[in-house]
């Protein structure tokens, strides 16, 4: 008899702190710095999400994740790759970190010194969220819609464990990608970035490596 996997889901610790509490960027950043071992993100609302360090077999595939979107961006040299830990403060006010991200060097010279400091002021152009066994699908799926209303951004969002890929784009259905193991080389065309990442060499052997 074939068995059946359960995701058991875990949604981020919220922790509500307006109006008792109005946090400063600054003092966000020096709440996380104090927090290093948690993965903190602040909403729109101002509440605080706080999630456990990632797990093992998540954080490897992530490495790896970063490692490939690092070196197409050294190759192409269009714009920069950014890991896991890094903020960006979207349009909406929300501070998220997406688990690999990319942002073209065109819109990060537009930034002003002052804006270059901290959490950069915009969303990236390219994120990517990948999927643990105990996240929660819904909640990765809304902070995917958020990135999109707040930026003409490309968006991946990885699940190994039910080997799918869902990709975001503005202003258009999401596609789900299914059983991407053994079609590597189809969804990397198919998930070809209009932002400006290059055709499906980091989403290629991302998807093949899923289940590793």
């Amino acid at each position: 008899m074939a068995r059946t996997r359960t995701r058991v889901e875990n949604r981020p610790l919220v922790l509500r702190t307006r109006p008792a509490l109005e946090l400063t960027e600054q003092q966000f950043l020096e709440f996380c710095q104090l927090n290093g071992d948690l993965r903190i993100e602040r909403t729109a609302e101002g509440d605080l999400e706080i999630m456990p360090p990632t797990e093992t077999g998540t954080g490897g595939r992530n490495a790896r994740l970063t490692y490939q979107l690092t070196g197409w961006a050294l190759r192409n040299g269009t714009g920069e790759a950014y890991d896991s830990s890094t903020g960006f403060r979207l349009p909406n006010g929300a501070i998220r970190s997406p688990d690999a991200s990319w942002l073209c060097h065109t819109r990060y010279a537009k930034l002003t010194a002052e804006q270059r400091q901290g959490y950069y002021p915009l969303c990236p152009d390219f994120v990517v969220e990948l999927l643990s066994p105990s996240n929660s699908l819904r909640h990765a799926q809304e902070k995917m819609e958020e990135y999109m209303q707040n930026g003409e951004c490309l968006g991946w969002l990885l699940d190994p464990s039910d080997r799918r890929v869902y990709v975001y784009r503005p202003g258009a259905e999401v596609e789900r990608l299914d059983n991407v193991v053994g079609r590597a080389g189809a969804a990397g065309v198919r998930a070809r970035p209009e932002a400006g990442v290059g055709r499906g060499s980091v989403v290629s052997r991302q998807v093949s490596s899923l289940r590793r």
